[in-house]
């Protein structure tokens, strides 16, 4: 059994989370690392990391969840998840690619209609649809919230 620890972020974890969110080719934007919570082995190296994204004074977001790929299926990100969804009061949307809605849905998070959607998640939809219509990419952006 793997070891580690999850904890709060400090300041030297800011580029060891850059990597896992660069790594893990998910978006980079708003990785303050206030807002983090890290996983680190007892030697010190960041594994895990995950935030709780405001947008607004009503909207919280999930965002960047990313595991070492080392470490992967070890139960990293549930930890993460779950200590971050203890903190946060619902509602809580999350975006992420298709095929892992239903990792998600284990955590409550149900898929949001378009129309529905607040403004920020609105727009990021619309991006991805281009890009991913640009790439022939199979995999669609899935919007998701939990109450």
């Amino acid at each position: 059994m793997v070891e580690f620890i999850i904890r709060p972020a400090l300041s030297e974890d800011s580029g060891p989370i850059r990597d896992l969110i660069h790594q893990a080719k998910i978006n980079p934007t708003g990785l303050d690392w206030r807002r983090f919570l890290v996983v680190v082995t007892p030697g010190g190296r960041t594994i895990g990391c995950g935030q709780i994204k405001p947008h607004g004074e009503e909207i919280r977001e999930l965002a960047s969840i990313a595991v070492d790929t080392g470490y992967r299926g070890n139960g990293i990100a549930r930890l993460i998840i779950t200590n971050l969804l203890s903190n946060t009061p619902p509602p809580i949307y999350l975006m992420c690619r298709s095929p892992l809605g239903s990792f998600y849905m284990k955590f409550g998070f149900l898929p949001v209609e378009f129309d529905s959607l607040p403004t920020y998640f609105r727009r990021m939809a619309r991006l991805a649809k281009i890009f991913s219509n640009l790439s022939r990419d199979t995999d669609r952006l899935l919007v998701m919230k939990r109450d």
